[in-house]
């Protein structure tokens, strides 16, 4: 069996692909020879050779529907949609922290973006009967932080259960949706925290490490994800050798939910 994946030349959009697991996600694409469209709020100051990009505000309804028309002309429609988009800037401090404005920003950016797309682009994958959408989620649906994870977890659980009803409408019609769930990811921003905590600790970056791992209750594995890893995943999902799989939801956390 061959384990070409199939995406040369294949049209994908990836949101939230300037940075991160995003990014990981574009340049992977890019390098199996498929054609990368990346969205994001604002455009990276070193962009991907042969990567297109757009600036777009997709916690709006009017930014999802500009991006959407600039994806029909640009190339007339596309073959993948791969929600990277999402995170949280919601305060510490549990429930009594989170108003109105901080639950509805939560919700635009980790839900409503990938559903308002969803809506957008779906018609043109139903149309060509092929395509695949990947909604990336958190372990967070499942293990939320009551001090600051209340309503990015809130949101992503409703993005996962929003993926699986879309998953049983699109599958018939030759669309697959599939979910892959990361727990922590080695980012920019991860470092950053760990470096922060590491700080207030008087100690170094491992340091800081260790005290998210043990914050996530630990992480057998030891370490977290590389965002390489995680890309690896989606783009497998995405690929012609996962064909038969769609609707399920793909856990990689190094084996921090712990399952029987």
């Amino acid at each position: 069996m061959s384990f070409d994946l199939g995406l040369n030349g294949k049209r994908v959009l990836v949101t939230g692909g300037t940075r991160g697991l995003g990014h990981a996600t574009a340049q992977l694409f890019r390098d199996q020879g498929a054609r990368v469209l990346v969205a994001a709020r604002s455009l990276p100051e070193a962009p991907l050779s042969g990567v297109d990009y757009i600036a777009a505000d997709l916690m709006s309804a009017e930014g999802c529907a500009r991006l959407a028309g600039q994806v029909e002309d640009l190339w007339r429609g596309v073959e993948g949609v791969v929600h990277v988009l999402g995170g949280s800037s919601a305060p510490a401090g549990g429930f009594a922290a989170l108003t109105d404005a901080i639950w509805e920003d939560e919700l635009s950016l980790n839900l409503m973006a990938a559903v308002r797309l969803d809506r957008a682009l779906a018609p043109g994958l139903i149309e060509q009967g092929a395509g695949v959408i990947v909604h990336v989620t958190s372990i967070q649906s499942r293990m939320p932080l009551p001090q600051s994870t209340t309503a990015y977890a809130a949101a992503k659980a409703a993005l996962s259960t929003y993926s699986k009803s879309l998953s049983k409408e699109l599958g018939p019609k030759g669309v697959r949706v599939v979910r892959v769930s990361p727990g922590w990811i080695e980012t920019e921003a991860a470092l950053d925290l760990a470096d922060r905590l590491a700080d207030e600790a008087g100690t170094d970056r491992q340091g800081g490490m260790d005290m998210i791992m043990q914050a996530l209750g630990g992480i057998p594995l030891g370490r977290p994800a590389k965002p390489a890893e995680v890309a690896a995943l989606i783009a497998f999902l995405s690929s012609d050798l996962a064909g038969a799989i769609t609707g399920s939801e793909h856990v990689i956390d190094g084996g921090t939910i712990p399952v029987a």
